[in-house]
């Protein structure tokens, strides 16, 4: 009898992986330029990068998502490859925790290695004399006034927890209800999944798409009324660079989950795609939405309740 070789499917050299990198250069620095752009109330094309970035990454996964689920519908993705996938995300997840531990990192040194040694410091006569440790840290020496170094302006507001009397009004309270409900719903159409209710799947998945959306959308509130309303910039010092830089790398993530998640619906309600045993796809999105929330948890008791 002969023995069937269990051939390993190595897909065709591609240029995705690179034009979905220009992608996100251009999002980013279109959204930064777009940002400084509101601050100066002056003109630029900060807002058609941004949008070109969204798109050109956009496209890109589609088609790169279209590519990976031809290639399972030919059966050209076996056994060996589909447990290599699975490494493949886990490790890719693994890859975002360490990116965002740099930046938690980053906040835990300024706040309690930086501040002190700026106030209590040998060299703090030198660097900020009279320095005061606090945190948020609204002003800083690039801030001063006409060479007056008794006046640096900064930020009228910050971000941090106005106790739980303000909680009803407080956007990054409804974005943590928003978001940690959003990990129920997903939870509940894979469970659907699993149980062969597909009316369940869809549902839900459709519901946490809405609430990623959602999401975003009070994002770019908060941050139209930093800028606009609280001086809050990416300028405004250490605590506007930290806060702008984790919040809005998580932001992207939200992004990504959510068009991750929107295209399995798509192929759900479509094309009818996923069973209990064949729904790596939904799978693997689903893990990426479970760890963006995590993120959102840690950001919001160590940028918002306790900055």
């Amino acid at each position: 009898m002969e023995q069937k070789i269990d051939v390993y499917y190595v897909p065709a050299q591609s240029r995705l992986p690179f034009a979905a990198s220009v992608g996100l250069f251009l999002t980013v620095y279109g959204l930064g330029n777009w940002l400084n752009q509101l601050q100066s109330s002056s003109d630029g094309n900060g807002q058609t990068l941004f949008v070109c970035g969204v798109l050109l990454l956009c496209t890109v996964l589609f088609i790169w998502f279209s590519t990976v689920i031809n290639e399972n519908l030919q059966g050209l993705n076996n056994a060996q490859l589909k447990r290599s996938y699975v490494w493949g995300m886990g490790w890719f997840i693994f890859s975002e925790v360490m990116f965002f531990s740099a930046f938690f990192g980053a906040l835990w040194y300024i706040r309690n290695i930086a501040l002190p040694e700026l106030s209590n410091g040998p060299t703090s006569a030198l660097l900020w004399n009279n320095f005061e440790a606090q945190w948020p840290l609204m002003t800083t020496p690039d801030m001063v006034v006409n060479n007056d170094t008794a006046r640096m302006v900064g930020p009228d507001e910050n971000m941090s927890n106005p106790g739980l009397t303000g909680w009803a009004s407080w956007l990054p309270f409804w974005n943590t209800a928003v978001l940690l409900s959003s990990s129920v719903t997903v939870h509940i159409a894979h469970t659907g999944l699993k149980n062969n209710n597909k009316k369940q799947f869809n549902v839900f998945l459709a519901i946490t798409v809405l609430l990623g959306i959602a999401f975003l959308t009070l994002q770019f509130e908060e941050y139209m009324h930093a800028y606009q309303h609280m001086g809050l910039t990416l300028n405004a010092g250490v605590y506007g660079a930290t806060f702008f830089i984790l919040t809005g790398f998580h932001g992207l993530h939200v992004s990504m989950g959510t068009f991750m998640l929107l295209v399995q619906l798509l192929r759900s309600v479509s094309k009818g795609h996923f069973s209990h045993d064949n729904c790596f796809g939904f799978e693997a999105s689903s893990w990426y939405w479970h760890f963006v929330d995590v993120v959102w948890v840690a950001l919001f008791i160590f940028v918002y309740v306790l900055g």
